[in-house]
């Protein structure tokens, strides 16, 4: 399965492309919803400006039925033949009284019928003790209307009264005499449902609803029972307005709310519709708006499938395929059966490959196999160097009698030829290669053992399984005995230590030998690096074989050391990770 971190698909071709349609597709569908918005905001506004229109005209004609209303109050209230009868009325006979109840009556009559928003129209005369009303003739005085009426326009409020759930107008015939009850009120009542028939028929549409609210909102006459939750929240809502359109909540719905006040009456017309029905007429756009956004989608979907399919996966296995090629696998080949410019890369890959294999066969293994003869070469001439000195050892310790040492030591000899020897393997453990010279270090102890003294530590658990070239220690073990220590006259000494950090582990031979000067480590290093074909004994033999096998960072490096001898470090970069373990006394 192809795999790829998050931070590699945000930089693929992919991404990008995605990125470009959304780029390219993000206006349209922010042009159609600015689009609705501004249908809705448009819609919205011509509603307010229609609704405020007729809320205006209503209240402009309201105004003129009350003013008409006040004008035949006033003419009641100057005409002279109330004025008389409510003087003279005891020195009239009852002829003349019923006569003249009567014209007042009709004249009543005549003013309720000019006006269809009056219910009735009443004269409350306390002199004569009587209230004339167009609706219920001639009664006795009705006490508590006049009353009330009487103490109202004192209070300096609205033209309109508000009494018993209904509106009145009142005017009163006030005596010469300040202080004096007046000689009679004339009242005027409305018809609240020709009132509520007017706001019913400057509704839009039988979901809103229009009201009138007083100054102060004490009364208010609403189009009908169901306008009353929402008028209570514009009561409470309407005096945080900053102008006269609007939005109010109630009842888990938004309202539409356009407001007219008029001075003149101390009114204020109010009309409402719900905020979905003010929206309705766009619906049919808010359908295809939502079915535009949809398709977007849905075309962005099969876009993103339709890349990643035919564009961004063939480019991940040819990616992956490039990485899979660069870890050396070689024997691999892309299938693509569609004849497309995949096809055609996915081919030229396949052939390259094939390419590739070929030259490896001629090159890269010939190559190898002469690296391996190489190695071969190299070990057995190392092989011989050692063999020189057994003989002589065994001839000492023979011409010395010492039976028991000679099979101690042919025992050894005999270990280390079986090791150098064996045709198995090129490459061996750590451990083993340590095991062995470790044990040519003790076959050199016959000889040197009182005058050279000898430093093998232990080899740490975490380098054993460390695969290495054969007989890359010994030799410089043995060179250590030949070129540093054989000749000295002061006692001699031998360190063997290791280190390991990370992936190089480190193989320390140092002695306190004085027969290599600084000069002469210096030209060494330069022939480890600078090695020739035709040099190859000893160190540069060693070092040569190491690099061969782990590449650049692995070889010998060599320095004087603190002791004044010769110190060489074995570098092995063996790719695995592994905690750093110092040697005691390695420095």
């Amino acid at each position: 399965m192809i795999t790829f971190s998050s931070r590699t698909l945000r930089s693929s071709i992919f991404a990008r492309l995605l990125f470009t349609y959304v780029i390219v597709i993000a206006p349209i569908l922010a042009l159609g919803g600015y689009l609705y918005q501004w249908s809705y905001t448009n819609a919205s506004e011509e509603l307010s400006r229609t609704s405020i229109t007729r809320l205006s005209h209503y209240l402009q004609d309201l105004n003129r039925e009350l003013s008409w209303m006040e004008l035949q109050q006033f003419d009641i209230l100057e005409d002279p033949d109330l004025n008389k009868l409510t003087v003279t009325w005891e020195r009239m006979d009852p002829v003349d009284r019923r006569a003249s109840l009567n014209d007042l009556l009709q004249r009543l009559t005549s003013v309720k019928n000019t006006s269809a928003y009056i219910k009735d129209i009443s004269v409350h005369i306390p002199y004569v003790n009587k209230t004339i009303s167009a609706v219920h003739a001639v009664d006795e005085l009705d006490q508590e209307r006049f009353g009330w009426f009487r103490s109202q326009p004192g209070r300096n409020e609205s033209r309109l009264i508000w009494w018993r759930d209904s509106l009145h107008l009142s005017a009163l015939k006030q005596r010469g005499k300040k202080g004096e009850e007046p000689l009679f009120a004339v009242q005027i009542e409305l018809d609240m449902e020709k009132l509520r028939e007017s706001l019913l028929q400057i509704r839009m549409n039988p979901e809103s609803g229009s009201f009138l609210v007083s100054d102060g909102a004490r009364f208010t006459v609403t189009s009908g029972q169901e306008a009353a939750s929402v008028v209570q929240s514009y009561l409470r809502e309407a005096r945080a307005a900053s102008s006269d359109t609007f939005y109010v909540h109630s009842e888990g719905k938004n309202y539409h709310f356009d407001r007219v006040y008029s001075a003149a009456l101390g009114l204020s017309a109010a009309a409402y519709l719900p905020e979905e029905a003010v929206r309705r007429p766009l619906s049919r756009f808010y359908t295809w708006a939502w079915l535009f956004v949809f398709t977007s989608l849905v075309a962005v979907a099969i876009y993103s499938f339709s890349t990643y399919r035919y564009v961004h996966k063939p480019l991940l296995i040819l990616v992956k395929s490039f990485k899979r090629m660069e870890e050396g696998e070689l024997d691999m080949q892309i299938e693509h059966e569609p004849k497309d410019e995949f096809g055609y890369l996915y081919h030229r890959f396949n052939q390259m490959l094939l390419k590739l294999q070929a030259l490896i066969d001629q090159d890269y293994k010939q190559k190898l196999m002469m690296q391996k003869a190489e190695l071969k070469q190299l070990q057995s001439q190392i092989n011989p160097h050692f063999l020189y000195n057994s003989f002589f050892i065994l001839h000492s310790l023979s011409r010395s009698g010492d039976i028991e040492r000679i099979e101690q030591f042919t025992h050894m000899l005999g270990e280390y030829f079986r090791f150098i020897t064996r045709n198995g393997e090129d490459h061996v453990s750590l451990s083993e290669e340590i095991r062995h010279s470790r044990m040519y270090t003790d076959i050199q102890q016959f000889r040197f053992s009182r005058r050279i003294r000898v430093q093998f530590d232990e080899l740490p658990e975490a380098m054993e399984q460390i695969r290495v070239p054969r007989l890359i220690l010994q030799p410089i073990i043995e060179n250590a005995y030949e070129h540093g220590l054989e000749e000295m006259d002061e006692e001699g000494f031998l360190r063997v230590c290791f280190e390991t950090h990370g992936n190089e582990a480190r193989i320390i031979v140092e002695d306190n030998g004085d027969g290599i000067t600084p000069a002469e480590i210096e030209a060494l290093k330069q022939r480890l690096v600078h090695t020739s074909e035709s040099e190859m004994t000893g160190m540069i033999n060693i070092h040569r074989r190491i690099h061969l096998t782990y590449g650049e960072g692995s070889g010998l490096f060599l320095s004087q050391n603190g002791l004044k001898g010769l110190r060489v470090e074995i570098r092995i970069m063996h790719g695995e990770e592994g905690p750093y373990v110092p040697a005691a006394d390695c420095g």
